[in-house]
């Protein structure tokens, strides 16, 4: 059972929630864009072997394990003010209030 939170509780723990997810967010966004620059090396620059796969799934693992952090096992801007609002809508559902 949950105990009772104070609203500032409430709010700063959706706050660190929703900058937890934030950071995931934009550690995909970076993922994928230094991916696709490696894989054009990869491609059209040096050697045309595949190459690019290595960091692919290396760093894949690694925001894998990111993602599982933040989102499965996590206690944890328009965007970041709508993932805070979220977070505060669930901890005052699951407080009772």
């Amino acid at each position: 059972m949950t105990p009772h939170l104070s609203s500032e509780e409430i709010e700063r723990i959706a706050h660190r929630r929703a900058g937890a997810k934030l950071g995931w967010y934009v550690h995909a966004l970076v993922y994928v864009l230094v991916n696709l620059f490696i894989f054009a090396i990869s491609r059209y620059g040096f050697g045309h072997r595949p190459w690019s796969v290595f960091p692919l799934l290396g760093w894949g693992l690694g925001l894998a394990m990111h993602g599982v952090a933040v989102f499965m096992l996590g206690t944890g801007g328009a965007l970041r003010e709508h993932l805070v609002q979220r977070e505060r809508e669930q901890l005052q559902r699951r407080n009772g209030s």
